[in-house]
């Protein structure tokens, strides 16, 4: 399946159905009276987040949805039927945005959220609605209101706990295969990673959900290589874990532009937990190891960790260290959902 994280649609809600004209006739009534009912409201355009889906892909395909127009009225005080309503089905962490990509309409972050998009036109009255002392026989209905329209966008930002960033070749791709059931593209060349991809991991009877995103280098805010439109998928993680490569000659440098990528794209991910590991130590000596890992912590502020996917060699104590911070983050979230609970009662 074709990963796709943004797209544009047009969506229409139904009109509403016309009133009617009509006149009860029975047999021995000489006078029955207008009986026309209203017609039906039109249907309306929501969108829904649903389990199961992890791209935008089939918005590619069709990208006009419209809503049924309502049923008209009928005679004998007949209130015409409701249109069908749109429904548009999307993954969870879609963000709809009004036609200037910029203004948020809602953001869907649970399953089975749901918000109306666009309302249905009212139905209009049936001629019943129009008798008077001075007219008692109207022949006069109100049409339905028609429905609203609009372009918006869909904006996919997946959901994980933790995210992987990172020079192209840092080893991000192995490390996910590696701790993970999901089997990303692995090749020794720059940007095998052309979409995000996503893993679950299992360490210590606990689980936690990582992300892996296409490298970045320098110049990334500015449209060079792959660019920086994936790092939305990190936006909502709660630590980052940042590979630098021990194949590079100064990983400080390497770490220092990462970090400025991420500064100049901004939305709070330089405010992030962030666990800071020297990936593919098996090539290096312990020398070499040490002398890396010196420069790499001055530049971080803090003593990397050593890793390798190749051997496992620090598997395990990353994967625990991520686990912390996002246990403490649950825990945080859970006592404030607790303490909201409170005052609500």
């Amino acid at each position: 399946m074709k990963f796709l994280d943004q797209a544009k649609v047009y969506i229409r809600s139904g009109d509403g159905g016309a009133g009617s004209v009509s006149f009860r006739r029975e047999k021995y009534i000489e006078f029955g009276g207008p009986d026309g009912g209203d017609g039906g409201r039109g249907g309306d355009v929501w969108v829904e987040a649903v389990q199961g889906l992890n791209t935008l892909i089939d918005y590619r395909y069709q990208q006009h949805f419209k809503a049924k127009t309502g049923v008209h009225g009928m005679g004998r005080n007949r209130t015409g039927a409701k249109g069908e309503d749109a429904i548009l089905k999307v993954p969870v962490g879609t963000q709809i945005y009004e036609e200037d990509n910029e203004t948020l309409i809602c953001d869907l972050t649970e399953i089975g959220q749901r918000f109306r998009l666009a309302s249905g036109g009212n139905g209009g009255f049936g001629n019943q609605h129009f008798k008077s002392s001075t007219n008692q026989a109207p022949r006069r209905a109100n049409p339905g209101l028609p429905g609203e329209e609009a372009w918006i966008w869909l904006r996919l930002k997946l959901i994980a706990d933790a995210g992987l960033v990172g020079l192209p070749n840092a080893g991000k791709s192995t490390f996910l295969a590696t701790v993970t059931a999901a089997k990303p593209k692995v090749a020794d060349y720059p940007f095998t990673t052309l979409h995000p991809n996503l893993g679950v991991v299992r360490i210590d009877a606990r689980e936690f959900v990582m992300a892996d995103i296409p490298g970045l280098i320098e110049g990334a805010h500015a449209g060079v290589g792959i660019g920086d439109r994936f790092l939305g998928h990190v936006e909502r993680t709660r630590v980052l874990l940042h590979l630098v490569s021990a194949r590079e000659e100064d990983p400080a440098a390497v770490y220092n532009t990462i970090r400025g990528e991420l500064a100049a794209y901004g939305h709070g991910l330089t405010d992030k937990a962030e666990i800071v590991a020297l990936s593919q130590v098996d090539l290096l000596d312990e020398e070499a190891r040490a002398e890396k890992q010196a420069a790499l912590a001055e530049a971080c502020g803090r003593k990397p960790l050593l890793l390798s996917s190749a051997t496992g060699e620090g598997v395990q104590d990353v994967l625990r260290a991520l686990m912390k911070i996002i246990q403490d983050a649950r825990t945080d979230e859970e006592d404030a959902e607790a303490v909201d609970d409170r005052w609500q009662r």
